[in-house]
């Protein structure tokens, strides 16, 4: 019998299996690293807990969801642990703005920094929940398959005034510098530069506000447990160390799958959860469809890459909080060096994962596990050599934080490792090492996205970050339930 194949189990892919199977339709989730999760990958050592990847989930319902469909009680699987503050934002000259949903206590810390600024908030909180209904209530997991889906929603858009970018929206309400920062950074959660991405990513303030920040019970890859195991329950099957090397295409639909162990499996229609590019450069890289969409791609606007250092120390920071950003000394210069620069900048911006102060089970007793990343330029922007340029920039990050917020962090280590902009190319097939898939200007979202569906190859199918509505978690899980709905179309 020829089953439905997904390609790729990262939080997308698990979820449209999910879907799948739940509806009745026989799925094979097919994933070619040892574990599953994708870039939610998780990295255990001398019994600490590593989160490769996302840490912050914005949007329980969305999760809690996947269960539902499948009949089954997100409790019996999963426990999500409440987040407070949901940041800490930290700036080299001592301001400190704990973020989180007490409205009484933002307006007191924003009224410290700015008395004018707490009026201008409430509108841009406003602003934000409007987008928030419209952008992503009503349009965050229907597909975009043609241009009359993006006229439909352009008055909505324009209305919207979507074509500023997400600082310039937030300078409309807010003066002071600190606070501009500390409501337009949330773009970069996904791989977007304030200053270029569409004033529609302030929704990611509003879907904060509305449902607030979460963290799994043993930690993202919990999460990713929790959903395999569902998947399995309902029948699903999932295979690990299974890379698909090409997908065949006859009479023009997609039939069968070749594995890199020389099996071929037909299949009645196939997702890929796998870096977008790849997918048609490399998966379909002997059909025209796929020589021409993946070329096509390439010639688009890729996000930032990332660089990751995990760490095990043997004792806890109880000062720092969960999620701590650490602004540098620049901020729209060091944003522009990422994202439009050939050279590694001086200086950084960091975030700060200390999960261990709100699931202390994450390391041994006593001891702590962290992971700290900065953002940096992907590899067609900067080719550099990271095998020289990662141990260098880990050096000058622990020095950073070891003088600024976690005294003594080098004698306390335990355990380390680092990921680069490499490893996003070479571990997790990322197109130029980007993190987060294509860049979400306005012109690479929605309709103007790869499409859910694909336009030539009728059962071929998208999900994750590079398809709509983009990258986070609750972004490639909109992407899932859109995706899902064309393929059960199609099937039944």
């Amino acid at each position: 019998m020829k089953r439905t194949l997904v390609i790729g189990a990262g939080f997308g892919g698990l979820a449209l299996a999910i879907r799948l199977q739940a509806a009745g339709v026989p799925t094979l989730l097919l994933e070619a690293r040892d574990k599953p999760g994708g870039r939610a990958y998780v990295y255990q050592d001398q019994g600490f807990t590593f989160d490769a990847g996302p840490t912050v989930i914005t949007d329980p319902s969305a999760i809690e969801e996947l269960f539902k469909v499948a009949g089954r009680p997100m409790a019996d699987y999963l426990e999500l642990l409440p987040v407070a503050p949901f940041y800490r934002l930290c700036w080299e000259d001592g301001r400190v703005f704990d973020y989180d949903n007490d409205q009484a206590r933002l307006e007191r810390q924003i009224h410290a920094f700015n008395p004018a600024d707490v009026a201008g908030y409430r509108k841009f909180l406003a602003y934000s929940q409007a987008v928030f209904a419209e952008g992503y209530l009503k349009l965050g997991s229907v597909p975009f398959l043609s241009f009359r889906d993006m006229l439909r929603a352009g008055p909505q858009l324009a209305r919207l005034q979507a074509w500023r970018s997400v600082y310039g929206m937030v300078s409309k309400f807010i003066e002071e510098d600190h606070l501009r920062q500390a409501f337009s950074f949330h773009s970069l959660l996904v791989g977007g530069n304030p200053f270029a991405t569409s004033s529609i990513y302030t929704l990611i303030h509003a879907l904060e506000r509305q449902w607030g920040v979460w963290f799994p019970r043993g930690g993202t890859g919990a999460l990713v447990q929790a959903l395999v195991r569902l998947f399995q329950d309902l029948g699903g099957e999932l295979e690990l160390n299974a890379p698909v090397e090409r997908l065949e295409v006859q009479q023009g639909r997609i039939a069968a799958a070749r594995l890199a162990d020389g099996r071929r499996i037909e299949v009645q229609a196939a997702a890929s959860n796998a870096d977008v590019v790849n997918t048609y450069a490399r998966l379909l890289g002997d059909h025209p469809r796929g020589i021409r969409q993946g070329a096509a791609l390439k010639r688009k606007r890729s996000s930032n890459s990332l660089f990751v250092l995990y760490f095990g120390l043997n004792q806890q920071h109880s000062q720092l909080a969960h999620h701590t950003v650490c602004f540098g000394p620049r901020y729209r210069g060091l944003i522009d060096d990422i994202f439009n620069h050939d050279q590694l900048a001086e200086d950084f911006s960091l975030y700060l994962h200390a999960p261990c102060v709100t699931d202390p089970s994450l390391a041994p007793p006593g001891c702590g596990a962290h992971y700290v990343l900065a953002p940096v330029p992907h590899l067609g922007n900067a080719p550099l050599d990271w095998t020289v340029e990662g141990p260098k920039l880990r050096e000058r990050i622990f020095s950073y934080l070891e003088q600024r917020y976690m005294p003594g962090l080098r004698s306390q280590l335990l355990t380390q490792r680092i990921f680069t902009p490499f490893d996003f190319r070479d571990e997790l097939g990322a197109h130029l090492g980007s993190a987060f898939s294509m860049e979400p200007i306005l012109t690479q979202s929605a309709w103007f996205r790869p499409h859910n569906r694909d336009e030539v190859i009728p059962n071929l199918y998208l999900v994750g970050a590079g398809t709509h509505p983009g990258a986070g978690v609750p972004g490639v899980i909109g992407s899932a339930k859109a995706t899902a709905g064309l393929m059960l179309e199609a099937h039944r």
